[in-house]
Protein backbone atom coordinates (compact mmCIF):
# COMPACT_ATOMS: atom_id res chain seq x y z
CA UNK A 1 0.00 0.00 0.00
CA UNK A 2 1.44 3.61 -0.71
CA UNK A 3 2.92 6.02 1.52
CA UNK A 4 0.82 9.38 2.05
CA UNK A 5 3.72 10.46 4.44
CA UNK A 6 7.17 9.43 4.11
CA UNK A 7 9.79 10.37 6.96
CA UNK A 8 13.77 10.11 6.33
CA UNK A 9 16.72 10.73 8.46
CA UNK A 10 14.61 13.35 10.66
CA UNK A 11 17.12 15.40 12.47
CA UNK A 12 16.09 18.29 14.23
CA UNK A 13 18.07 20.25 17.06
CA UNK A 14 17.87 23.72 19.12
CA UNK A 15 20.31 26.37 19.57
CA UNK A 16 20.82 26.84 23.49
CA UNK A 17 22.87 28.72 25.38
CA UNK A 18 24.95 25.91 26.72
CA UNK A 19 25.14 24.89 22.85
CA UNK A 20 23.01 22.70 20.63
CA UNK A 21 19.92 19.95 21.93
CA UNK A 22 19.79 17.11 19.63
CA UNK A 23 16.07 16.71 19.93
CA UNK A 24 15.37 14.41 16.92
CA UNK A 25 18.56 12.21 15.75
CA UNK A 26 17.28 10.41 12.99
CA UNK A 27 14.01 9.34 12.55
CA UNK A 28 12.73 7.01 9.52
CA UNK A 29 8.75 6.10 9.41
CA UNK A 30 6.27 5.81 6.88
CA UNK A 31 2.33 6.58 7.41
CA UNK A 32 -0.10 4.41 4.81
CA UNK A 33 -3.17 5.86 3.38
CA UNK A 34 -6.33 5.68 5.61
CA UNK A 35 -3.71 3.72 8.40
CA UNK A 36 -3.18 4.71 12.08
CA UNK A 37 0.36 5.15 13.21
CA UNK A 38 1.14 5.66 16.48
CA UNK A 39 4.25 7.51 18.59
CA UNK A 40 4.97 6.47 21.79
CA UNK A 41 7.53 7.12 24.59
CA UNK A 42 8.15 8.68 27.87
CA UNK A 43 7.44 12.80 27.81
CA UNK A 44 10.62 14.60 26.22
CA UNK A 45 11.98 11.73 23.76
CA UNK A 46 11.11 13.99 20.78
CA UNK A 47 7.58 12.62 20.09
CA UNK A 48 5.80 16.19 20.06
CA UNK A 49 9.12 17.95 18.24
CA UNK A 50 8.90 15.05 15.63
CA UNK A 51 4.99 16.45 15.23
CA UNK A 52 5.90 19.85 14.81
CA UNK A 53 8.66 19.52 12.28
CA UNK A 54 6.60 17.76 10.05
CA UNK A 55 4.06 20.38 10.11
CA UNK A 56 7.10 23.15 10.14
CA UNK A 57 5.50 24.80 13.41
CA UNK A 58 8.73 24.69 15.26
CA UNK A 59 9.96 28.45 15.67
CA UNK A 60 13.06 28.80 13.83
CA UNK A 61 15.55 29.60 15.58
CA UNK A 62 16.11 28.16 18.10
CA UNK A 63 15.36 25.19 16.16
CA UNK A 64 16.54 24.11 12.71
CA UNK A 65 16.24 21.18 10.69
CA UNK A 66 19.82 19.11 10.25
CA UNK A 67 19.00 16.45 7.97
CA UNK A 68 16.48 14.95 6.61
CA UNK A 69 13.40 14.35 4.46
CA UNK A 70 9.38 14.82 5.03
CA UNK A 71 8.10 13.49 1.91
CA UNK A 72 4.03 14.17 1.90
CA UNK A 73 1.93 12.73 -0.84
CA UNK A 74 4.36 12.93 -3.20
CA UNK A 75 6.27 16.26 -2.42
CA UNK A 76 9.14 17.29 -0.02
CA UNK A 77 7.37 19.70 2.78
CA UNK A 78 11.13 21.11 4.19
CA UNK A 79 11.31 22.41 0.70
CA UNK A 80 7.86 24.48 0.18
CA UNK A 81 7.90 28.03 1.37
CA UNK A 82 5.51 29.19 4.32
CA UNK A 83 2.89 30.46 1.97
CA UNK A 84 2.60 27.11 0.73
CA UNK A 85 2.65 25.57 3.88
CA UNK A 86 -0.07 27.88 5.21
CA UNK A 87 -2.00 26.30 2.28
CA UNK A 88 -1.37 22.82 3.46
CA UNK A 89 -1.73 23.30 6.87
CA UNK A 90 -5.78 22.68 8.17
CA UNK A 91 -6.12 21.71 4.64
CA UNK A 92 -4.56 18.74 3.69
CA UNK A 93 -2.54 18.09 7.16
CA UNK A 94 -4.06 19.37 10.16
CA UNK A 95 -3.81 18.79 13.97
CA UNK A 96 -4.82 18.46 16.88
CA UNK A 97 -3.12 19.64 20.03
CA UNK A 98 -2.27 18.90 23.83
CA UNK A 99 -4.71 21.06 25.50
CA UNK A 100 -7.58 22.06 23.32
CA UNK A 101 -8.29 25.60 26.04
CA UNK A 102 -4.86 26.78 24.98
CA UNK A 103 -5.15 25.75 21.21
CA UNK A 104 -8.40 27.32 21.04
CA UNK A 105 -8.30 31.22 20.82
CA UNK A 106 -10.72 32.57 23.70
CA UNK A 107 -11.57 35.46 22.08
CA UNK A 108 -14.19 34.07 18.65
CA UNK A 109 -16.74 32.26 18.83
CA UNK A 110 -16.39 28.10 18.27
CA UNK A 111 -18.23 28.74 14.88
CA UNK A 112 -16.10 31.53 13.88
CA UNK A 113 -13.56 29.61 14.05
CA UNK A 114 -14.40 26.55 12.15
CA UNK A 115 -15.75 29.33 9.46
CA UNK A 116 -12.02 30.79 9.01
CA UNK A 117 -10.82 27.56 7.62
CA UNK A 118 -13.20 26.88 5.16
CA UNK A 119 -13.08 30.34 3.62
CA UNK A 120 -9.22 30.40 3.76
CA UNK A 121 -9.29 27.14 2.10
CA UNK A 122 -11.68 26.18 -0.25
CA UNK A 123 -12.37 29.63 -0.81
CA UNK A 124 -16.63 29.49 -0.09
CA UNK A 125 -18.83 32.60 1.16
CA UNK A 126 -19.32 32.52 5.13
CA UNK A 127 -23.35 31.11 4.95
CA UNK A 128 -22.07 28.08 3.76
CA UNK A 129 -19.11 27.34 5.93
CA UNK A 130 -21.71 27.92 8.73
CA UNK A 131 -23.54 25.38 7.62
CA UNK A 132 -20.47 22.87 6.84
CA UNK A 133 -19.29 23.74 10.95
CA UNK A 134 -22.95 23.24 12.00
CA UNK A 135 -22.91 19.68 10.14
CA UNK A 136 -19.28 19.02 11.32
CA UNK A 137 -20.22 19.84 15.38
CA UNK A 138 -23.04 17.71 15.22
CA UNK A 139 -20.80 14.79 13.40
CA UNK A 140 -18.25 14.49 16.40
CA UNK A 141 -21.53 14.92 18.54
CA UNK A 142 -21.74 18.40 20.20
CA UNK A 143 -25.21 18.73 21.19
CA UNK A 144 -27.41 21.69 19.88
CA UNK A 145 -24.89 22.54 17.52
CA UNK A 146 -26.54 25.40 15.97
CA UNK A 147 -26.60 26.69 19.48
CA UNK A 148 -23.31 25.88 20.17
CA UNK A 149 -21.70 27.36 17.21
CA UNK A 150 -22.38 30.76 18.77
CA UNK A 151 -20.53 30.01 21.94
CA UNK A 152 -16.89 31.37 23.38
CA UNK A 153 -14.13 28.05 24.26
CA UNK A 154 -14.44 28.79 27.94
CA UNK A 155 -18.33 27.93 27.87
CA UNK A 156 -17.70 24.00 26.67
CA UNK A 157 -16.17 21.08 29.21
CA UNK A 158 -12.93 19.67 28.64
CA UNK A 159 -14.40 16.64 26.86
CA UNK A 160 -16.45 19.41 24.38
CA UNK A 161 -13.72 21.45 23.63
CA UNK A 162 -11.79 18.03 22.37
CA UNK A 163 -14.58 17.43 20.47
CA UNK A 164 -14.14 20.99 18.60
CA UNK A 165 -10.88 20.47 18.29
CA UNK A 166 -11.55 17.56 16.11
CA UNK A 167 -14.18 19.26 13.89
CA UNK A 168 -11.68 22.33 13.55
CA UNK A 169 -9.08 19.95 11.89
CA UNK A 170 -11.04 17.58 10.27
CA UNK A 171 -13.57 20.19 8.69
CA UNK A 172 -11.39 20.31 5.30
CA UNK A 173 -11.34 16.93 5.03
CA UNK A 174 -7.35 16.50 5.11
CA UNK A 175 -5.06 13.65 3.82
CA UNK A 176 -3.18 13.58 7.36
CA UNK A 177 -4.43 13.80 10.84
CA UNK A 178 -1.65 14.21 13.67
CA UNK A 179 -3.17 14.24 17.21
CA UNK A 180 -0.55 14.81 19.84
CA UNK A 181 -1.72 13.92 23.16
CA UNK A 182 -5.38 14.38 21.67
CA UNK A 183 -6.63 12.39 25.16
CA UNK A 184 -4.55 14.23 27.86
CA UNK A 185 -6.61 15.01 31.49
CA UNK A 186 -9.56 13.75 30.10
CA UNK A 187 -11.10 10.58 32.20
CA UNK A 188 -11.11 7.02 30.87
CA UNK A 189 -14.57 7.35 29.84
CA UNK A 190 -14.22 10.77 27.65
CA UNK A 191 -10.67 9.34 26.18
CA UNK A 192 -12.57 6.33 24.77
CA UNK A 193 -15.08 8.61 22.95
CA UNK A 194 -12.88 10.71 21.77
CA UNK A 195 -10.46 7.45 20.07
CA UNK A 196 -14.12 6.47 18.53
CA UNK A 197 -14.66 9.61 17.06
CA UNK A 198 -11.48 9.94 15.68
CA UNK A 199 -11.72 6.54 14.00
CA UNK A 200 -15.09 6.78 12.86
CA UNK A 201 -13.75 10.26 10.73
CA UNK A 202 -11.31 8.27 9.78
CA UNK A 203 -13.25 5.75 8.08
CA UNK A 204 -15.79 8.75 6.45
CA UNK A 205 -12.95 10.76 5.24
CA UNK A 206 -9.99 7.90 4.64
CA UNK A 207 -7.41 10.15 6.37
CA UNK A 208 -4.35 8.73 8.21
CA UNK A 209 -3.40 9.53 11.12
CA UNK A 210 -0.55 9.43 13.30
CA UNK A 211 -1.43 9.38 17.35
CA UNK A 212 1.11 10.56 19.12
CA UNK A 213 1.46 9.74 23.09
CA UNK A 214 2.86 8.77 26.13
CA UNK A 215 0.52 6.01 26.98
CA UNK A 216 0.66 2.58 25.06
CA UNK A 217 -3.04 1.96 26.54
CA UNK A 218 -4.46 4.90 24.37
CA UNK A 219 -3.32 3.19 20.84
CA UNK A 220 -4.71 -0.09 21.46
CA UNK A 221 -8.01 0.00 19.81
CA UNK A 222 -6.67 2.43 17.26
CA UNK A 223 -3.31 2.33 15.70
CA UNK A 224 -2.14 0.02 12.72
CA UNK A 225 1.95 -0.10 13.67
CA UNK A 226 3.58 1.37 16.68
CA UNK A 227 6.63 3.37 16.36
CA UNK A 228 8.53 3.58 20.16
CA UNK A 229 10.64 6.94 20.48
CA UNK A 230 13.26 6.94 23.08
CA UNK A 231 16.09 10.21 23.18
CA UNK A 232 15.13 11.71 19.93
CA UNK A 233 15.08 8.29 18.16
CA UNK A 234 12.77 4.97 17.03
CA UNK A 235 14.08 2.34 18.74
CA UNK A 236 10.86 0.00 17.71
CA UNK A 237 8.43 0.34 15.13
CA UNK A 238 6.09 -3.00 14.16
CA UNK A 239 2.55 -3.71 14.08
CA UNK A 240 0.46 -3.17 17.44
CA UNK A 241 0.57 -6.90 17.56
CA UNK A 242 3.58 -7.42 17.44
CA UNK A 243 4.20 -4.37 19.71
CA UNK A 244 2.06 -5.89 22.14
CA UNK A 245 2.78 -9.61 22.51
CA UNK A 246 6.08 -9.94 20.67
CA UNK A 247 8.33 -6.99 22.18
CA UNK A 248 11.86 -6.87 21.51
CA UNK A 249 13.89 -3.88 22.73
CA UNK A 250 13.75 -3.82 26.34
CA UNK A 251 12.41 0.05 26.27
CA UNK A 252 9.78 -1.38 25.01
CA UNK A 253 9.22 -4.07 27.35
CA UNK A 254 9.72 -1.86 30.36
CA UNK A 255 6.80 0.09 28.84
CA UNK A 256 4.58 -2.40 28.91
CA UNK A 257 5.05 -3.41 32.67
CA UNK A 258 4.26 -0.26 33.36
CA UNK A 259 0.89 -0.09 32.08
CA UNK A 260 -1.79 -0.81 35.19
CA UNK A 261 -3.77 -4.17 34.67
CA UNK A 262 -6.57 -5.52 36.15
CA UNK A 263 -5.22 -8.88 36.68
CA UNK A 264 -2.28 -7.21 38.75
CA UNK A 265 -1.66 -8.28 42.45
CA UNK A 266 -2.77 -5.44 44.11
CA UNK A 267 -0.13 -5.76 47.06
CA UNK A 268 2.40 -5.61 44.74
CA UNK A 269 4.09 -1.61 43.60
CA UNK A 270 3.57 -0.62 40.37
CA UNK A 271 6.01 -1.47 38.10
CA UNK A 272 8.10 1.89 36.74
CA UNK A 273 11.26 2.30 35.01
CA UNK A 274 13.86 3.58 36.88
CA UNK A 275 16.06 6.23 36.23
CA UNK A 276 15.64 9.39 34.04
CA UNK A 277 16.14 9.67 30.02
CA UNK A 278 19.55 10.96 28.99
CA UNK A 279 20.59 14.85 27.92
CA UNK A 280 20.59 15.56 24.72
CA UNK A 281 22.63 18.16 25.00
CA UNK A 282 25.52 15.89 24.71
CA UNK A 283 23.62 12.70 23.59
CA UNK A 284 24.43 9.66 24.35
CA UNK A 285 27.34 7.78 21.88
CA UNK A 286 25.90 3.90 21.99
CA UNK A 287 22.61 2.86 23.33
CA UNK A 288 20.60 5.81 24.95
CA UNK A 289 18.19 3.32 27.21
CA UNK A 290 22.45 1.79 28.57
CA UNK A 291 22.17 3.22 31.91
CA UNK A 292 18.20 2.29 32.60
CA UNK A 293 18.72 -1.11 31.23
CA UNK A 294 19.13 -4.12 32.85
CA UNK A 295 20.38 -6.35 30.00
CA UNK A 296 23.20 -3.73 28.74
CA UNK A 297 26.25 -5.05 28.07
CA UNK A 298 29.66 -3.36 26.96
CA UNK A 299 28.84 -3.04 23.03
CA UNK A 300 25.42 -1.17 24.01
CA UNK A 301 27.37 1.98 25.72
CA UNK A 302 29.36 2.82 22.72
CA UNK A 303 27.86 1.42 19.61
CA UNK A 304 24.05 2.33 18.59
CA UNK A 305 23.10 -0.48 16.49
CA UNK A 306 21.34 -0.28 13.24
CA UNK A 307 17.60 -2.06 12.84
CA UNK A 308 17.25 -5.86 13.05
CA UNK A 309 14.40 -6.79 11.03
CA UNK A 310 12.42 -9.34 12.62
CA UNK A 311 9.57 -11.63 11.22
CA UNK A 312 6.47 -9.96 10.56
CA UNK A 313 7.44 -6.79 9.48
CA UNK A 314 9.02 -5.48 12.96
CA UNK A 315 12.19 -3.96 13.30
CA UNK A 316 14.11 -3.24 16.64
CA UNK A 317 17.60 -1.50 17.14
CA UNK A 318 18.86 -3.85 20.39
CA UNK A 319 22.22 -5.58 20.38
CA UNK A 320 20.27 -8.31 22.58
CA UNK A 321 20.33 -11.80 20.75
CA UNK A 322 23.40 -10.30 18.38
CA UNK A 323 25.93 -12.70 17.53
CA UNK A 324 28.59 -10.17 16.98
CA UNK A 325 27.54 -8.43 20.19
CA UNK A 326 27.52 -11.91 22.37
CA UNK A 327 31.49 -12.48 20.77
CA UNK A 328 32.58 -8.85 21.38
CA UNK A 329 30.62 -8.92 25.34
CA UNK A 330 32.51 -12.45 26.11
Amino acid sequence: MSNILEVRNLKISFKTFFGEVEAVRGVDFNVEKKKTLAIVGESGCGKSVTANGIMQLLPQPPAFYKEGKIIFDGESLLEKTREQMEDIRGNEISMIFQDPMTSLNPTMRIGDQIVEGLVKHHNISKEEARKTAIEMLEMVSVPQPEKRIRQYPHEFSGGMRQRVMIALAMVCKPKLLIADEPTTALDVTVQAQILDLMKDLQNKFDTSIIIITHDLGVVADIADRIAVMYAGQIVEEGSLDKIFYEPNHPYTKRLLDSIPRLDMDKKKPLHSIDGTPPDLYIPPKGCAFFDRCKDAMKICQDNMPEFTILPGDHKSRCWLNHPMAQKEDN
